[in-house]
């Protein structure tokens, strides 16, 4: 069993999912899963609509019939005949997500996110699975959220690995090629939940662990895994191989190519995962797996931009010891900031956050009320593994350095 991730990228059109058939007709697809996201941009268009149904309903319609036009014009180029099922198909999700806007009761914001967010991947396998039906690649489409079962952590919910085990391998056919969805899953009331941004990987990799597969292969428009993101840095390199060890070093400090989450499952049974391009899909790509060396061993850059920097200093030149650092961290835990780099004094906290659920008002009001708060909002957070002199003076030029920390192997730059 091989699992194969297609990002919203590879599908973003018609040539796209036509050129998935065309990979799976040269690397093979005997005992294969698909685990496909959103088509192109269709996430961020869905969050449009999340907007709009909470502070703009006269443009909700307008916002959904954008969402319903680009995925019509993906089947127009696809499917010639006007009378084929998969037109219902769509038309039926789009349906669905009506009967919700006008119906749910509600106001958590992070439950409707993750009833609507879902419905581009819905679309998205629909669609795949009824093009490779039709050009000859028999397959079995799976709704995956009737498999991985999670907790109602929305927006990032914790998969139920007991249940999902349980689900996955009784109700699997690995004898067909499988189609189905990234990034979700469904909670116990079979609501429908996310595992995070970029979790369509993670769901390969809970696949991948549950079917004991032979390997995981994400399929991107980049070459490999390379050592820096192409956007924001120049001459960046392909890596051939790495470790599962420095994949997540990489992957915890915000390296785009690999999701936070999936190296673990697949590391507890040494299934390797390979990272390639879908546009040369015969290319070696990169290799991560047990005792693989950085090749080549250079540096190895990550940005995380429109992150926060909060400094915190007690109010009485009292240390900041540990009874305080605990209800800093209590805070941070309630508001749901990811921390991403901590330093602290004798008398001063300094921590650099991902504002991803909008709570930093609250979170500096209550912080105020026992502290010296300074907040740098919009900053950027540098990271570089196996650093030289040369690569540190390349992402300081130009910039505040508003916090730096070294250690053996990283160095960590926030700066405006």
């Amino acid at each position: 069993m091989r699992v194969f991730k297609f990002g919203g990228a590879s599908v973003k059109d018609a040539d796209g999912v036509k050129n998935v058939a065309s990979v799976l007709q040269k690397v093979g697809y005997k005992n294969v899963l698909i685990v496909v996201s959103a088509m192109g941009k269709t996430t961020n268009a869905l969050e449009v609509v999340i907007k709009n149904y909470f502070d703009n309903k006269p443009e909700l319609q307008s916002a959904i019939q954008e969402v319903k036009k680009y995925h019509n014009q993906i089947l127009i180029d696809l499917f010639e005949d006007e009378l084929h099922p998969i037109y219902k198909k769509i038309a039926t999700f789009f349906e669905e997500l009506n009967a919700f806007c006008k119906t749910n009761k509600s106001p958590d914001y992070n439950f409707v996110y993750d009833q609507i967010i879902g419905f581009g991947e819905l679309i998205s396998s629909t669609i795949l699975s009824d093009y490779l039906n039709d050009n000859g690649l028999k397959n079995n489409w799976v709704d995956v959220r009737e498999q991985i079962k999670t907790d109602n952590y929305y927006r990032r919910a914790n998969v139920n690995w007991e249940e999902t085990q349980r689900l996955i391998t009784s109700n699997f056919n690995s004898s067909v090629l499988n189609i189905t969805q990234g990034f979700l899953g469904s909670d116990p009331n079979n609501f429908t939940t996310t595992l995070g941004r970029e979790g369509s990987d993670y769901t390969a990799a809970i696949y991948a662990y549950c079917l004991n597969a032979d390997s995981v292969t994400i399929w991107k428009d980049v070459p490999g895994v390379l050592n820096a993101d192409p956007r924001y840095f120049e001459n960046a390199q392909l890596l051939n191989q790495i470790s599962y060890r420095e994949a997540i070093e990489l992957a915890f400090y915000g390296a785009s190519v690999i999701h936070p989450k999936t190296l673990q499952p697949l590391q507890g049974k040494e299934i390797p995962l390979y990272v390639k391009s879908f546009l040369n899909p015969e290319a070696p790509g990169t290799r991560i797996g047990k005792n693989s060396t950085l090749d080549p061993m250079v540096p190895c850059f990550i940005v995380k931009k429109n992150q926060v920097l909060i400094s915190l200093s007690s109010l009485d030149f009292s240390y900041i010891v540990e009874e305080n650092i605990s209800e800093i961290f209590n805070l941070l835990h309630l508001y749901k900031m990811k921390v991403d780099v901590i330093q602290n004094s004798a008398i001063s906290f300094s921590v650099c956050v991902d504002n991803i659920y909008n709570n930093l008002d609250k979170l500096l009001h209550h912080l105020k009320a026992k502290f010296k708060v300074t907040c740098h909002e919009n900053v950027s957070l540098y990271t570089i593994r196996h650093y030289n002199q040369a690569s540190i003076n390349q992402i300081e030029a130009g910039k505040t350095v508003l916090l730096k920390q070294l250690t053996q192997e990283t160095v960590q730059v926030v700066s405006k």
